[in-house]
């Protein structure tokens, strides 16, 4: 293993010659910008879905009014610095203003703000949105300072993967007229500074630079109507040493940076949607089966960002651990919350898109209920929550820059968080020809158009704290489409009513069940989901190391340490109420207390008990 600035000044392969390399292998030569292969579901649009109050809209809500009120001299100080221009403002603290990290957030920050305008319509927020774009353009010259110093960052791949994913939104969903124009101006100044391919060295656990992950966006960029560079850029940083063996069925994960290699996941199936070749879409599958298979009940992977097994990295803080069950004791890092959420939820929704395969949806389900809902809140002075803590004296922190090594303040968690807040949305329902796909059971309203009628679907409910999902439709006319609903494959004895009668068609769990029919304004489907209290074992080698599930909950024990109890008590455990967010366990000793991971303030908890 080498380290990240070691592999910067490593790496001499010319771009122009891997774009050669890539141009005479290409599988689809001349792939259509708007054509999809596997006939992959549809996307809404993010303003075809509203949201109730609740959890959702409320980290939406709080996170966006922090980018909001960001000073934008501020924002743009770190890029007007290193190209000699005036630079007025205060300095943003931490990542966001030092040498090594700086600014690395604001193509994240110009997205979220992009994905909320998109939702909301709000002329300010597209007002700043163009604000900074056509400030940030001035900072735009071909020696690509405004990538920062080299010599300290190691490379520009990884901001620059940010930028464009900022870019490409504020273009896609505010119109920025100049943002594609401005992508190809950061895109020439930095292909001198990027690593000629996507080494193996680069899987350190480090993983700075990742130019791994950077054909999935460059992908959309030319979907989006960006120049064919961006195309040919997608194929040559294709991590096919990556890839392939894994599209062969061999894990290849250990040691590698977690939530780096997820996202190059996602690079493969966006390429299998965009070329077509299959290798790309089993290495997709096969690499997500593998970190699942390496997951805590919460759905959470990668302790101390990297794979299991780790590499010894004492030096960084970060002990060898060869289980999951190892890894409990060891350290308080265990799953890069807001970041690994959303290459979680990103490499779900494509994999869900193309296969149809609800488990896909259990999975996105459990990481969002587990893990990044409970996200402390990001704050105005750059604190933001970076590792969720599953040590058997757990509790919520706030990210303390590496243990202290470098600042703390403006991770990049803080630039995924808001961006996953927005896309709760376009995971919640999916379309095809024949209707609609309900993935989230998440208070809502969706809006569309079927066979000419104009139709909204109205979610309500409590779930997940309830088993009880309710759906009712407005429909402009009579119409016959098909609505498919995901059953989890927890649940017990599922079922559905329609209009109060329950449906004969078999309600399996694990798979979509479809209600095609004429559907009519004001019919209501309701859909029960029943569950029971399982224990789900952290690993293999820990068998009475165990979490308490309550279907798609995990529910965490509020005491510090790791209490003895027998597996009878914890699967009596019972909720308070049907109002309460509290399950009690009665214990010889005492009553213990659950809760699940968004309703913990500043409790100390434990994940996983030793069960007798």
């Amino acid at each position: 293993m080498i380290n990240r600035r070691e592999f910067m000044n490593n790496a001499a392969i010319s771009f122009a010659a891997l774009i050669c390399h890539r141009k005479a292998t290409a599988v689809s030569p001349d792939p259509a910008r708007s054509f999809e292969h596997g006939r992959a579901l549809q996307q809404f649009r993010y303003d075809q879905i509203q949201f109730q109050p609740g959890i959702h809209q409320a980290q939406l809500d709080q996170t966006h009014s922090i980018l909001m009120n960001l000073s934008e001299d501020s924002l743009l100080k770190p890029y007007r610095r290193r190209t000699g221009l005036p630079a007025p403002g205060c300095d943003l603290a931490g990542w966001y203003g030092s040498d090594e990290f700086g600014a690395e957030t604001f193509g994240q920050w110009i997205s979220a703000l992009s994905r909320s305008f998109a939702i909301t319509h709000d002329s300010e927020v597209c007002a700043k949105v163009d604000r900074l774009v056509r400030a940030f353009s001035e900072t735009v010259e071909p020696a690509g300072k405004l990538y920062g110093d080299t010599r300290l960052t190691g490379g520009s791949a990884y901001h620059y993967d940010k930028l464009a994913c900022g870019l490409i939104d504020a273009h896609e969903f505010c119109h920025q007229p100049i943002a594609l124009d401005v992508l190809s101006r950061a895109t020439e100044a930095v292909l001198a500074q990027l690593p000629g391919r996507a080494l193996d060295e680069l899987a350190e656990s480090g993983g700075a630079h990742e130019s791994y992950t950077i054909p999935e966006n460059q992908f959309i960029a030319w979907q989006r109507g960006g120049p064919d560079r961006h195309l040919e850029m997608a194929q040559a940083y294709l991590y096919d040493s990556f890839f392939d063996p894994l599209a062969r069925g061999e894990d290849v994960l250990a040691g590698r940076h977690a939530y780096s290699h997820v996202n190059a996941l996602c690079s493969a199936a966006k390429a299998y949607l965009v070329l077509g070749d299959e290798k790309y879409l089993r290495a997709a599958k096969n690499g997500f089966a593998f970190v699942e298979a390496q997951s805590y009940a919460t759905g959470g992977w990668g302790p101390g960002e990297s794979f299991i097994p780790t590499v010894d990295r004492t030096e960084d803080g970060f002990p060898s651990m060869k289980s999951l069950g190892d890894s409990l004791t060891q350290t308080h890092w265990h799953f890069e919350t807001p970041c690994g959420a959303y290459a979680h939820f990103k490499l779900t929704r494509y994999l869900l898109r193309i296969t149809k395969d609800p488990a896909y949806g259990d999975s996105m389900e459990r990481v969002m209920y587990n893990t990044v809902l409970g996200a402390k809140p990001l704050m105005q002075d750059g604190r933001a929550f970076y590792q969720s803590d599953y040590n058997s004296n757990g509790h919520k922190f706030y990210f303390d820059g590496y243990f202290g090594s470098v600042q703390s303040e403006w991770p990049c968690c803080s630039g995924t968080l808001p961006q996953i807040a927005a896309d709760y949305r376009i995971s919640t329902y999916f379309s095809d020809p024949e209707g609609i796909f309900v993935n989230l059971y998440i208070p809502s309203a969706l809006t569309w158009q079927q066979n000419g009628a104009q139709i909204s679907l109205t979610q309500s409910g409590s779930y997940p704290l309830s088993d009880l999902v309710s759906l009712v439709l407005t429909t402009s006319q009579p119409s016959e489409f098909a609505l498919r609903l995901r059953i989890p494959a927890w649940s017990q004895q599922p079922s559905i009513r329609i209009n109060g009668k329950r449906i004969d068609t078999p309600v399996a769990p694990g798979r979509f069940v479809s209600l095609k029919r004429e559907w009519n304004s004001n019919d209501r489907i309701d859909l029960e989901l029943p569950r029971r209290m399982e224990l789900k074992a952290v690993d293999s080698h820990h068998p009475d190391i165990v979490a308490l599930v309550s279907g798609p909950l995990v529910l965490f024990a509020l005491t510090a340490g790791t209490p003895t109890v027998t597996r009878a008590q914890l699967l009596a455990a019972a909720r308070q109420s049907s109002e309460s967010d509290e399950w009690i366990a009665q214990m010889t000793g005492g009553n213990l207390r659950f809760k699940p991971f968004w309703a913990i303030k500043d409790e100390r908890y434990s994940t996983y008990l030793l069960a007798t």
